[in-house]
């Protein structure tokens, strides 16, 4: 092994208010733990996810592959039905695509993910 994983690292225009949706949605603390004003960190349960500041973001346009996700969040979740209003109330909105055990958003910034559950 040459290293550890320490974060996943997601640009976005305004970082801190990234990192508060996703600290919302996968019960997590905003924290302070960059360089500067433009890095912004998310931890809790064993799990670190950093932001930073990438104003001129273009964010990723599913499933348009002229504008690839290049890269997701699969969230798992043990209920759909009461996980999926929680996170648009966040600022989540849903994309097209899914399958019988996933469905397809968007964060605020238009970085996709996944809520995943274990279908029946």
């Amino acid at each position: 092994m040459i290293g550890q994983l320490h974060s996943v690292v997601i640009d976005a225009p305004d970082a801190h208010a990234l990192a508060t949706f996703y600290a919302g949605l996968l019960g997590m603390e905003v924290s302070k733990g960059g360089p500067g004003d433009d890095w912004v960190v998310v931890t809790g349960q064993g799990y670190r996810l950093a932001f930073q500041q990438a104003p001129d973001l273009v964010p990723p346009d599913w499933p348009d592959p002229a504008r690839p996700q290049q890269s997701h969040l699969d969230v798992y979740v043990t209920d759909i039905d009461e996980a999926e209003p929680k996170a648009l109330a966040l600022g989540a909105r849903k994309l097209p695509g899914g399958g019988g055990d996933f469905r397809v958003y968007a964060d605020p910034v238009g970085h996709p993910f996944c809520l995943v559950w274990d279908a029946a």
